[in-house]
């Protein structure tokens, strides 16, 4: 059967978004809704600066703001009466020039107020310091009655939904690493889970303590795994397209070395064999092997050469295995 051949490493997992959450707006924190360790969705309150200052000076704006298009409004109606007077001769032109003048004053005055109080309503926004994504409070920094200067450290979260995988390689395998391989990763914490990923960098240096390779990955977090964990790595290199393979557990150590045990004539017959790949489960077999052979899987630890078993067979890989008990 085809196999997927690569470069094995243990690597660690790195939270790709970290924010550290930081006062956009000086004053005191009144309120916090918080701690560490806690997870948050995107949006979601994590403090509250005091806002008085800032919603008493959203009024003030607000309210010029009204004046201001009151009294635009009205000289608009000056405008249009001293517009059919001119007309009609019953002024001059130097008073409806005069007029207009002090519509677009109030226009530019208007445009001026307008703009300070969204710049105000913004500050106000500001007074609510809310979560930009989901994730976890990693550390809180603030306390309810601290006074806070812009840009002072409030929060500090990582979201787990993408992670980077750092994966160490040795220098000797520079020339089998190419950007866009597929990255195959399977970790503790979702056992039995094959995670992909792709191969997105990799370092041009090698570092100067471990002589190593770094390949970066990204990948989208199925659940459990988290920023900081490990996790094993194979990135795939190439296919062997007629492999010998067997199931991991049929391969057992005995003082001989890597041995599996073939069945024939309701024997058990061990076999010395060497292994190379594994991929889901399954182990390459090198040498030993031809294929097509029937070996024990279901206790294959038990066996000794020549033991005699009861055999009931399982779907065919490369080399049939065979849940094999003793007798």
């Amino acid at each position: 059967m085809p196999l997927e051949i690569g470069e094995r490493t243990l690597g660690t997992l790195e939270a790709v978004n970290d924010p550290k959450i930081g006062a956009e707006i000086a004053g005191k924190v009144v309120k916090v809704t918080a701690r560490t360790g806690e997870t948050v969705v995107k949006g979601q309150l994590l403090a509250q600066i005091d806002p008085t200052d800032a919603g008493h000076q959203v009024n003030a704006d607000s309210g010029e703001v009204a004046r201001l298009e009151a009294l635009l409004l009205q000289q608009e109606r000056v405008l249009a009466r001293q517009s059919e007077l001119v007309q009609k001769n019953f002024i001059s032109k130097n008073a409806l020039d005069e007029a207009t003048a002090q519509r677009d004053a109030l226009k530019n005055q208007l445009a001026s107020a307008r703009a300070r109080a969204s710049l105000s309503r913004n500050a106000l926004d500001k007074t609510r310091v809310v979560a930009p994504l989901a994730g976890i409070i990693e550390t809180q920094v603030v306390a309810p009655g601290d006074y806070v200067k812009v840009g002072d450290p409030l929060f500090r979260m990582v979201s787990n939904a993408r992670l980077r995988a750092n994966l160490p390689f040795p220098e000797s395998a520079a020339t089998r690493l190419k950007i866009g391989q597929p990255v195959r990763l399977s970790s503790p914490l979702s056992p039995g889970e094959a995670i992909s990923a792709v191969v997105e960098d990799i370092r041009p240096t090698v570092g100067d303590g471990n002589r190593a390779l770094e390949v970066i990955a990204r990948l989208d977090n199925p659940g459990p795994l988290k920023g900081g964990g490990s996790v094993d790595a194979v990135v795939v290199t190439g296919l062997r397209e007629r492999a010998v393979v067997v199931p991991e557990q049929t391969v057992v150590l005995r003082p001989a070395g890597k041995v599996v045990h073939l069945i024939a004539d309701g024997k058990a017959k061990q076999q010395i064999v060497d292994v190379g790949s594994k991929q889901r489960g399954l182990v390459e077999i090198t040498s030993g092997l031809q294929g097509g052979e029937i070996v024990a899987l279901d206790g294959a630890g038990f066996l000794t050469d020549g033991a005699m078993v009861n055999v009931k067979e399982t779907p065919k890989t490369a080399a049939q295995p065979a849940a094999a008990k003793p007798q």
